[in-house]
């Protein structure tokens, strides 16, 4: 048996949904002395109204454990992932690799996982990029389903499973339907069909008057089904066969997952809802006959029913559909199965087996088979291929060391040539073209200068440059020369900037040294940012009753300034003239990273007024 082993166990089924091989293997090799993380379904489809109650479950789970992980028992820990339900849309795929990683790579490292073994029941794209992320000692993919033929949905599935079986050092597989579908990609494929926990189903035979309370009173004979009551179930088959056996009580065990109301009405069908595995024998054990009334479609053909061999371990006759598998069951144990090919023969088969109790050669020929086919006797061999398959992985990496670690230098020296080169264009591209006046272009508005009742011009602040005293005497300078044209006889210095002194006051007595007179100037020197500067001149406006306005600041900042006005100026007549000569934004070569990051502030700026609904 495995011992000794981190395995991470990617599962298509939750921890907590019915009993299946999932829990089986994984708490068995547990026990076994490995260390196992069972990461719960992660998705094949997306999830409808039926899935609230797992999705309810799994919140409720994942606030259990420490960010989504609970311990279980020793050794064995479950991982409730929150994910995105998008397993085939890119974004949802990348957002769902960083929420599972941020959690499962510090665990990994908080435990001292070493080289997991990874153990795939989902071949989904999460499920490869983890692969991806982790290099595993050993990727095992169990197919156990056709999932591409479980939904319309699932079919996406395809391509990613085809991935997988490539890429799998083992591949197991539940039917032979699938086994033939798996060795077309991959050439070590085993035979593993899902088995059944001998002693937990054999324990009951020797306790009488066991019967739970619920199916205890039900009249006989009873014909039996355990398991998920499922879209695969052909309930017009159930009808006919309850019809044509009226004296018989038909009766299902286990969760209902699709509408019944083509039987709901029938006296003699009866539905006891989900069931622990614990006590399954004892329901079973109560049955007269057991039943497999599947469906058969592409999806039923590759499947595997796991209560067959529970049915057998108790020596009860069972009647079943004409499924692939249980003919090849059938070939292989003496047609120990009843099969049906038609519902008159399955109603038959049912009247049959009720007739004609199993006698004791024939109980124990069945239990023998279960015992056969029990977990015990199928993890032991799925063991010995597993260590087999690392024992010869180990000794191929250390053949092969030389080669890999010239592999490793060659193709590190391959990727820093490949950045250098990246880098150097990236530099060359960014501050010796002319891309970022090209990109920066956007963000100008430049009109010709008319008459105007006022020229206004903003301060700089610490503005584009990110420095204080910076700018805004370009702007003085520019609004004085405006003046001295005679294209307005105001001058309004819209700032609330201090550093020291008041940046309008500096503003207005730069202007009186150039010869503005004082009553000709007017400042607004509370407003600290573009928007409440527009607000003050709409004010400023309304009250000196200014129809054309000249409006003064850097290249760059009119876009931002025109589409304010057009929002809270939609009366005035705005000419956008920036100044003449912007030191700060000299076109020159290399270009300035301080010019760079003030083009790329006013963007972020421009985004970050219409987020605020400035404009």
């Amino acid at each position: 048996m495995l011992k000794n082993e981190d395995i991470i166990c990617i599962s298509s089924i939750d921890w907590d949904f019915i009993w299946q091989g999932h829990q089986e293997i994984m708490t068995r090799l547990a026990r076994e002395g490995n260390r196992v993380l069972f990461v719960e379904n992660t998705g094949v489809r997306i999830p409808g109204l039926r899935d609230f109650r797992r999705i309810k479950n799994r919140i409720i789970n994942w606030r259990k454990g420490i960010h989504g992980i609970r311990k279980i028992e020793e050794g064995l820990y479950v991982y409730s992932p929150l994910v995105l339900p998008f397993p085939y849309l890119r974004i949802a795929r990348f957002i769902n690799k960083k929420l599972i990683f941020s959690v499962l790579f510090k665990w990994l490292k908080a435990v001292g996982f070493s080289e997991p073994i990874v153990w795939a029941f989902l071949p989904t794209g999460l499920t490869l990029d983890l692969v991806d992320e982790i290099e595993p000692k050993l990727l095992i993919y169990y197919c156990i389903d056709s999932f591409r033929a479980s939904s319309k949905d699932a079919r996406k599935i395809k391509r990613t499973e085809k991935i997988m079986l490539k890429r799998a050092d083992l591949v197991f597989a539940t039917s032979q339907e699938l086994f033939n579908y798996c060795a077309q990609y991959n050439k070590k494929v085993h035979y593993f069909p899902f088995a059944v926990n001998i002693d937990n189903f054999m324990r009951v035979l020797d306790k009488p008057n066991t019967a739970p309370w619920d199916i205890k009173n039900i009249k006989r004979p009873i014909a039996g089904y355990v398991g998920g009551i499922h879209k695969w179930i052909d309930f017009d088959l159930v009808r006919y066969i309850a019809e044509k056996n009226k004296d018989v009580s038909f009766v299902f065990c286990g969760p209902v997952q699709t509408d019944v109301a083509k039987v709901k009405d029938l006296p003699n069908v009866i539905f006891l809802g989900q069931k622990k595995q614990s006590e399954l024998p004892f329901y079973i054990k109560e049955f007269d006959v057991a039943l497999i009334p599947y469906k058969i479609t592409e999806y039923t053909r590759n499947v595997y029913p796991t209560k067959l061999n529970e049915y057998l371990s108790l020596g009860k006759s069972v009647v079943s559909v004409n499924l692939p598998e249980i003919i090849k069951f059938n070939n292989e144990f003496e047609n120990i199965v009843g099969v049906a090919v038609s519902k008159e023969a399955f109603a038959e088969g049912v009247s049959q087996a009720l007739s004609q109790p199993t006698d004791n050669d024939k109980r124990h020929f069945a239990m023998n088979v279960a015992k056969k086919n029990s977990w015990s006797n199928r993890i032991e061999e799925m063991s010995s291929l597993i260590e087999n398959m690392v024992y010869k992985k180990t000794k191929e990496r250390e053949k092969s060391w030389k080669n890999n670690i010239s592999r490793f230098y060659k193709n590190t020296r391959k990727r820093f040539i490949s950045a250098t080169v990246v880098v150097a264009m990236g530099y060359l591209l960014i501050f010796h073209t002319p891309l970022l006046w090209f990109l920066a272009r956007p963000l100008q508005i430049e009109d010709i200068p008319k008459k105007a009742d006022v020229i206004v011009a903003l301060g700089g602040g610490v503005g584009e440059s990110g420095k204080v005293g910076q700018g805004y005497e370009e702007r003085v300078d520019f609004a004085v020369k405006l003046y001295k044209k005679g294209f307005a006889e105001k001058i309004v210095y819209s700032t609330g900037y201090k550093y020291i002194m008041k940046e309008a006051q500096v503003m207005k007595a730069l202007s009186l040294d150039m010869g503005v007179k004082r009553k000709d100037i007017i400042l607004d020197d509370t407003p600290v940012n573009s928007y409440q500067m527009i607000i003050h001149l709409r004010d400023l406006i309304a009250k000196n009753k200014w129809r054309n306005i000249i409006l003064i600041s850097s290249p760059y900042h009119m876009l931002r300034l025109n589409l304010l006005c057009k929002e809270h100026l939609k009366n005035a007549n705005i000419f956008y003239v920036p100044v003449e000569e912007c030191s700060f934004y000299a076109k020159g070569y290399p270009v300035k990273l301080r010019q760079i990051r003030g083009i790329l502030q006013e963007y972020l700026a421009i985004l970050y007024y219409k987020l605020k609904d400035y404009m």
